[in-house]
């Protein structure tokens, strides 16, 4: 069970997301989240519902529509660049990073924020390195070439990167593209390690909704440009699932926790 010290860390008011500017093109409206500190949370929806759009503007790398987003209970349009990769980091799809860096050279990156314009560790900064490399079970791998890592063993240094941030919220926008069942199981493992040792505010997008079913905290369903955040199981009892996808061909099993191909 998560602490019964925490506390809202993330959260949202009448939240709009999407595109543009002039003409604006609303992709998910009325958007009421509230994320605590040491949950694990997920957000599913089918392609093109606004899971990443969703999880980019959290993040503050575009712009919202409409609403407001706190962070701490301060409006995080009001916090400069330099002070949020200091309470938020992010992994994306499809990150542009150089796979010549070793693994410890990529998760120094994440120390950044911290560092002078010389980019000196100090022995804090070391330690962050060190304690994330540990958490995320990368020690045999820090000074291999990243170009050499597999697809898991480079997403685990990219979330290594992310906790040597040391920040309080991580986002992640689907953390286990492109792995295998086992790996799938692994990154979600250790996510929710994470939040409960450290007690992270972790948000991943993702499309494995049974395996994280039994997994997270809480879960984000967005279905029809809206957003319902609850428990798996308090989802599971609403009927959430079961209509999830659109047309006959998807059904969702209540009592299996599965979906199934009619």
């Amino acid at each position: 069970m998560r602490s019964t010290h925490s506390h809202s860390v993330l959260s949202t008011k009448n939240l709009a997301v999407g595109y543009g500017k002039a003409e604006k093109e609303t992709v998910v409206s009325n958007i009421n989240l509230n994320l605590q500190a040491g949950s694990f949370v997920t957000m599913v929806g089918i392609n093109g519902s606004g899971k990443s759009t969703l999880l980019r503007t959290l993040a503050g790398l575009q712009e919202p529509l409409d609403g407001n987003i706190f962070l701490e209970g301060k409006p995080l349009e009001n916090l400069d660049t330099e002070t949020r990769s200091l309470k938020i980091s992010v992994v994306l799809t499809g990150q542009v990073i150089s796979k010549n860096l070793t693994v410890l050279e990529l998760v120094s990156l994440g120390r950044q924020p911290y560092t002078n314009w010389l980019g000196k560790l100090t022995a804090e900064d070391k330690a962050e390195i060190q304690s994330a490399i540990t958490a995320t079970e990368l020690e045999n791998l820090k000074h291999k070439p990243c170009y050499a890592l597999s697809d898991g063993q480079l997403q685990r240094a990219l979330i290594a990167r992310a906790l040597a941030q040391n920040t309080e919220v991580i986002l992640l926008d689907e953390p286990t593209t492109h792995l295998d069942l086992h790996h799938k199981a692994s990154i979600f493992s250790l996510l929710k390690k994470i939040a409960r040792q450290q007690q992270k505010t972790i948000l991943c997008t993702t499309h494995d909704i049974e395996l994280v079913l039994s997994l997270c905290d809480e879960m984000i369903v967005l279905h029809n440009n809206t957003t319902n955040q609850n428990t798996p199981e308090a989802l599971i009892e609403q009927g959430i699932f079961e209509n999830l996808f659109p047309g006959t061909n998807v059904h969702f099993d209540k009592a299996s926790r599965r979906f199934l191909i009619r």
